[in-house]
């Protein structure tokens, strides 16, 4: 799929449905959460949320006081809706609309998070811009979500490319040295499960 077919893709899903009607809507991301505050960096840290569309991580990022937060998505729909959500609090967070594989940032990162938008990526070159970009932006720690080998194939109606614990370090061992990683059940707004991986890695 070209990089415009799938900003069409998911402009498409964000237009079209609302947080009750996507698998990934968590109406609190308490393990993103708790990963994010096991860095132990102040709330000052510059934290990127990839893939963040619209949700909820950033509202309680800021209920928690953190005051440097990017959220990249490739769907200015899905920012547009977070935006709407938060109201003047809006104004506190930098909103970036891109491809994170054209991705061109112009300051590095203490936290990159991301939650299902790495899985996504099922190309060889497409996994390896993300990796370079993520090289040589990201200051301090990475934290990576995505479909484990016991979670489904498909998403969206896209193919992901299924992780764990063994594979998705590798991914990031050049750079990143692996912190530790789990797996969780994730039960979408439809009731039905997603088995996850989560891992979180310091710059090595």
């Amino acid at each position: 799929m070209s990089s415009s077919d799938n900003k069409n893709h998911w402009e498409n899903v964000y237009t079209t449905k609302n947080p009750d009607q996507v698998s990934w809507t968590q109406e609190k991301p308490q393990t993103s959460l708790d990963f994010i505050n096991s860095t132990g960096l102040g709330k000052d840290a510059k934290i990127i949320d990839i893939g963040g569309g619209d949700s909820n991580l950033v509202d309680f990022l800021i209920e928690e006081g953190y005051e440097n937060i990017t959220v990249l998505d490739i769907s200015a729909k899905a920012l547009e809706k977070a935006k709407e959500r938060l109201g003047a609090a809006a104004g506190k967070v930098k909103w970036m609309a891109t491809d994170i594989t054209a991705f061109e940032p112009t300051e590095t990162y203490d936290i990159w998070h991301d939650r299902a938008a790495f899985h996504f990526l099922t190309t060889p070159e497409q996994v390896s811009k993300y990796i370079d970009i993520a090289e040589k932006n990201v200051n301090n720690f990475m934290i990576v979500g995505t479909f484990s080998t016991n979670g489904p194939t498909k998403c969206s109606g896209l193919d992901i490319q299924q992780y764990d614990e063994a594979s998705l370090s590798a991914k990031f061992e050049k750079s990143f040295k692996k912190i530790k990683c789990i797996t969780e059940d994730h039960t979408t707004p439809f009731g039905t499960v997603q088995n996850f991986v989560f891992c979180s890695f310091k710059r090595s």
